[in-house]
């Protein structure tokens, strides 16, 4: 079956985008308890590229398929899971990297590089790390897995806090986030 991804994110209702996250039928990891426990030889860039062995995978369906597929337990490492196994998978920075945001209704959705879309709130927080100079903002997307703003990300992000009020702070779904690290 082929992949149609979402329309874009400055043409979609908070209805319509809320549509499309129920739509996206993701895997019941939280479910799977497989016995073997391996690595998978992968790793995800600091840019959101992913590799396997060293070569990148160039095929935006698996990387999805993959994204999927993604936890990341306690002790911040992240797994690839299956019913029949739980591999290592090397993470530089973030699982994710969130590449648009609007505001619509009171809501921030992001769209990440799988095309997945994230609704920021209570259950998908929005953190700020690194320092006042040189702040890093970060997404909760599932499974204990983030998402990290890119650079035009943030400055929409930015552009948003200053129209909702002092810049520092926004806010999603009855939530408010500092855009600044504490």
């Amino acid at each position: 079956m082929p992949y149609n991804p979402p329309p874009e994110l400055a043409g979609l209702s908070l209805a319509e985008v809320a549509e499309a996250v129920a739509a996206r039928r993701l895997p019941p990891l939280e479910k799977w308890s497989p016995d073997h426990v391996g690595d998978s030889h992968m790793r995800i860039g600091a840019d959101g590229r992913w590799y396997h062995e060293g070569s990148p995978i160039s095929r935006p369906a698996m990387v999805r398929a993959f994204a999927s597929l993604l936890i990341r337990d306690d002790g911040g490492q992240h797994w690839l899971v299956t019913p029949q196994q739980k591999l290592s998978i090397v993470v530089e920075d973030a699982a994710f990297i969130a590449v648009d945001c609007v505001e619509r209704d009171g809501a921030l959705i992001f769209r990440l590089n799988t095309d997945d879309l994230v609704v920021a709130g209570a259950d998908h927080p929005i953190t700020a790390r690194g320092d006042a100079e040189t702040p890093a903002i970060y997404l909760a997307v599932r499974h204990g897995c983030e998402a990290r703003l890119d650079r035009s990300t943030w400055l929409q992000l930015a552009e948003i806090a200053l129209s909702q009020g002092d810049g520092a702070h926004v806010s999603s779904g009855g939530s408010s986030f500092a855009l600044l690290p504490a």
